[in-house]
């Protein structure tokens, strides 16, 4: 008897039998399901009693249930039953006081995040359940006032959140790459955002309609995204997983199709960032598949207190409009290095596959190298499979800071376009295979030591080299054996073109192995 009284209690949900010790039921607490009553105080008050207890889970049953903003606190766990929706407020009012945060990597004080916590540790949510952001009417607001200032240059009049802010950010002082920004005066919360924070996790839940970044912790130590679904619509700035400045990083098991880019990496816009002058670094990113977004994996392009030591790896990129991307603009500085991709599957790539971009503001001039000039470095692809790519690979170096140190090994991409290579120190390529259906698949202007091992395309095109140097200097082309009928292997030109050497190659099926175009004189190239 005692056994079957057992096995029904067991049997019954939280909701209806007691929850394990140091749980605390947010229905028993008053919350009510129907997500129509505001939960915010219910859940308010479970925090402050788990925080009294020294901590504890909130434990909320299958149900929706609409909050405001949710101040997390140390040694709390948010746990969301199969079932269960946390759907948050579209009232802005809902998100004040404005609390100090970092918005596009500049801290500042606004709406607060939709889950913050500062100076916290020990915060964990997870579960099977969904969290929903109802961004709707913060995406619907900022395109009213963009519209606005588009239309008249500056916004015609300022709501009450543009005055509080105004008032709250007296003296902040950005670039002016970022002044029409700025007009906007109203700046969309992330949906998660732990500030100064230790020890934070995110586990099994699902994410959608995030009003800004989704999943964006600042300046943290420690910090654990697995098994994490996020679906956001086609929307504005909705990125997926966005660590800036934090340490020790991991993101696995993740399935992530969003508004802009799906994961990224950032420290800090331009002077700002350099002030705090705190690093991201030391993260893995693996397991995970990436769907719809402007990139899969991104950094930058807030980078100005630099990114290191990153692995990404066994991954899958699905219908994003780039996979790696690294990008940047002079005025930004910061530093970009010692970074590992390996094992990674690409398909239906809209835009570029890899892409190294020091150009993301065209329109900044070319100035001394100083704190203000951005650098990538010690980058290094290695296994990786692609399909309907529109372009392998674009580097836009810049000239007083080529990109420097990257190599590809072990790749084959079919494309449009194949590897185009600008302004670059030390590149090596070994056994990378490209197919396009226009232009030469490798293609290098202005590359200082550059190898090519075993590099081929399948199917080559009429009177298109595989290989077409520009103006490079200090370059090794050997162990190339073309399989397919191939009318042109190398094409080199350029009057600042140096120390070419093309040997131990294997032109059997190449009806003419070297083409020179101008400025190439015979001392420039040397073939064995």
């Amino acid at each position: 008897m005692k056994k079957l009284l057992l096995l029904l209690v067991l049997a019954l949900p939280f909701g209806a039998a007691a929850a394990p010790a140091g749980w605390l039921n947010i229905q028993q607490l008053g919350a009510k399901p129907d997500g129509k009553t505001k939960c915010t105080e219910v859940i308010k008050t479970a925090i402050a009693q788990a925080e009294k207890n020294g901590g504890g889970t909130i434990y909320f049953p299958a149900g929706e249930y609409l909050t405001g903003a949710i101040a997390l606190k140390s040694n709390i766990t948010l746990h969301l039953e199969a079932g269960a929706v946390l759907k948050f407020s579209d009232n802005f009012d809902d998100y004040l006081p404005f609390v100090k945060m970092r918005w596009e990597g500049t801290v500042m004080n606004s709406f607060s995040p939709l889950f913050y916590a500062y100076e916290q540790e020990n915060i964990t949510i997870e579960g099977r359940g969904k969290i929903d952001g109802n961004g709707q009417n913060w995406w619907k607001e900022m395109f009213r006032i963009m519209i606005e200032i588009r239309d008249s240059g500056d916004v015609k009049s300022l709501n009450k959140y543009q005055k509080m802010w105004e008032e709250q950010n007296q003296g902040l002082q950005t670039s002016d790459y970022y002044a029409r920004t700025m007009k906007l005066r109203f700046f969309r919360p992330p949906l998660f955002q732990t500030y100064e924070c230790k020890n934070v996790r995110i586990e099994g839940v699902t994410i959608v309609n995030s009003p800004f970044w989704t999943v964006n912790p600042a300046f943290c130590d420690n910090v654990t995204v697995t098994g994490v679904t996020i679906n956001n619509p086609p929307s504005p700035n909705t990125d997926g997983i966005n660590p800036t400045s934090c340490r020790n990083v991991h993101i696995s098991d993740c399935h992530i199709s969003v508004g802009d880019d799906c994961i990224t990496i950032k420290s800090g816009r331009d002077a700002d960032g350099r002030k705090w002058n705190r690093p991201c670094e030391n993260i893995t990113i693996t397991n995970c598949t990436m769907l719809s977004g402007h990139g899969g994996v991104v950094i930058g392009s807030e980078m100005s207190g630099s990114v290191r030591k990153v692995t990404i790896s066994n991954c899958v990129f699905d219908g994003t409009d780039r996979g790696i991307r690294l990008k940047a603009s002079r005025g930004r500085g910061g530093v970009v290095e010692e970074i590992r991709v390996s094992n990674i599957v690409m398909k239906n790539i809209k835009r570029e596959a890899f892409v190294f971009n020091l150009f993301y503001d065209k329109n900044q001039p070319e100035e001394p190298v100083s704190e203000r000039t951005p650098t990538f470095r010690n980058i290094h692809i290695s296994n990786v499979t692609g399909s309907e790519v529109k372009q392998a690979c674009l580097v836009l170096g810049i000239n007083e800071m080529p990109v420097e140190n990257l190599t590809f090994n072990n790749i084959n991409i079919d494309a449009d376009l194949g590897f185009e290579m600008n302004t670059a120190r030390n590149i090596e390529l070994h056994n990378v295979e490209v197919s396009t259906k226009l232009g030469a698949p490798f293609k290098a202007i202005d590359v200082e030591g550059l190898v090519l091992g075993n590099v081929k395309a399948r199917t080559p095109l009429a009177q298109t080299p595989i290989v077409d140097l520009r103006n490079v200097k200090n370059a090794y082309i050997y162990n190339c054996s073309p399989l397919a009928a191939t009318d042109i292997f190398a094409r080199i030109s350029g009057e600042n073109t140096e120390r070419v050497v093309m040997k131990y190659n294997n032109f059997v099926n190449v009806q003419k192995p070297l083409e020179k175009g101008y400025g190439v004189k015979d001392t420039d190239v040397v073939v064995e």
